[in-house]
C-alpha cells in the first residue's frame, strides 16, 4: 500500500487570476503547470489549501463531506493571506467536475478520494515582500487514500511544548503551508527524543493545537476543546466531532484549557484525549510527556469515545447512518 497522500490522479482542475479577473476552469494534465522562479509562492509563502474527502456508498453513488465549510475556511484563508479572491462557485465546480471525472476511482470503505484545493500566488515580482500578487493560480488535486488506521491503530504519544508554537498567533486560522512548515522542525525532533508522535503546542501555559490537528478532551458528558480564535486551524472535523458529541447528548465546552488542568484531568480513570483531522478523523491520546516525564492518560488505551465519535462519523460519510445535517453533496 502506498503513503498516505503519494497516489495522484493524472488530471486535476485548474483556474488562474489575471487581469483581476478569474479564467474558466479546465481540466488538466496534473503534471502540466509551470512557474517563474520569481514566483511571489516561492519567495514570500503566498499559499493556502483545503483537505476533504469524496467517499463511495454502498449503492456506488459518491458524496463529498461538508464541501461548503472547506470552501469558505479556503475562501477566508486567501483573504487573509492576501491571495487574489476566490469564486466559491467556481471552486464547487471545480471540485465536483474533478471529482466526477475519476467517480470510478474513488475507492469503497474504508478509503476515500482526498481532494485538496491549493491557491497560490503567481506573480513574478521578488520586490513584493510587503505587497500582494496580483495574480495566482487554484487547481484541485485528487488522491486516493486507502484506511488511515491500516497498519492498526495506537494511541499516540503527545510532547507538551509549553515554550513554542506552531505557528505566528495571528496566522494559525489560515490553512498555509508556512504554518505546517514552522511546526516540522520541533515536531520531528520531539519524535527524535521523547518518540513522541505529535507536539501539542501550549503557548503560556495553555493548549492549542498539534501541527496538523485539533486537540479534544472527554472527561465523563464533556467534551472539551480551546474555542475559536485566530491562532490555530478552525477544523471542519474538529466541528463536526463537536456536532456529534450534542448530538449524543454530550456538554460541549469551548474554552481556555491550561496544561495543569490537562494533566490533572489526564490521572482521572476514564478520561480520553483526541486529535482531530480530516485523515485520520479522530485518533487517542494515550500519553503526555511533559517536562521528560510520561503522564498516561486515563487507561493509556484507545478510548471508547473516541471510536464511538469517530464511527458515528464515518457511518455518516459512507452512507451508513442518516445524513441529517446535511453534509454529504452527491457527485455521481
Amino acid at each position: 500500500m502506498a503513503a498516505f497522500g503519494s497516489v495522484f490522479m493524472p488530471k486535476m482542475a485548474l483556474a488562474t487570476f489575471e487581469d483581476n479577473k478569474w479564467s474558466d476552469s479546465q481540466i488538466v494534465p496534473s503534471d502540466s503547470i509551470s512557474l517563474h522562479p520569481g514566483a511571489h509562492v516561492l519567495h514570500y509563502s503566498s499559499t493556502c489549501f483545503e483537505g476533504l474527502k469524496a467517499f463511495r456508498h454502498e449503492d456506488g453513488s459518491v458524496h463529498v463531506f461538508r464541501m461548503d465549510q472547506n470552501i469558505e475556511r479556503f475562501a477566508q484563508s486567501s483573504r487573509l493571506l492576501a491571495l487574489p479572491e476566490i469564486n466559491k462557485v467556481q471552486l464547487e465546480q471545480m471540485i465536483k467536475d474533478i471529482v466526477a471525472e475519476f467517480a470510478a476511482d474513488v475507492p469503497e470503505g474504508p478509503g476515500s478520494m482526498y481532494i485538496r484545493p491549493t491557491h497560490i500566488g503567481t506573480e513574478a515580482q521578488i520586490g513584493k515582500a510587503a505587497s500582494a500578487s496580483n495574480s495566482s493560480m487554484q487547481y484541485v488535486l485528487l488522491s486516493p487514500v486507502g484506511d488511515y488506521f491500516a497498519g492498526g491503530a495506537h494511541a499516540l504519544r503527545l510532547l507538551l511544548d509549553e515554550e513554542g508554537q506552531r505557528c505566528a498567533s495571528h496566522m494559525g486560522m489560515i490553512k498555509s503551508g508556512g504554518n505546517y512548515a514552522s511546526a516540522l522542525r520541533p515536531t520531528i525532533e520531539a519524535k527524535e527524543k521523547y518518540q513522541a508522535d505529535q507536539i501539542l503546542f501550549c503557548p503560556n501555559g495553555y493548549i492549542t493545537e498539534t501541527g496538523a490537528a485539533n486537540f479534544l478532551l472527554v472527561d465523563g458528558n464533556e467534551i472539551i476543546t480551546k474555542a475559536l480564535d485566530s491562532s490555530f486551524l478552525h477544523g471542519v472535523t474538529r466541528s463536526s466531532i463537536l456536532t456529534l458529541a450534542k448530538d449524543l447528548g454530550m456538554t460541549v465546552s469551548e474554552r481556555e484549557v491550561s496544561t495543569e488542568e490537562l494533566l490533572e484531568r489526564a490521572a482521572k480513570p476514564g478520561v480520553e484525549a483526541m486529535l482531530s483531522g480530516t485523515a485520520a478523523v479522530l485518533t487517542s491520546v494515550g500519553t503526555f510527556i511533559y517536562n521528560g516525564k510520561d503522564y498516561k492518560v486515563g487507561n493509556g488505551d484507545i478510548g471508547p469515545m473516541a471510536t464511538k465519535l469517530r464511527n458515528a462519523l464515518n457511518d455518516i460519510q459512507w452512507g451508513r447512518a442518516p445524513d441529517t445535517h446535511n453534509w454529504l453533496t452527491k457527485i455521481a
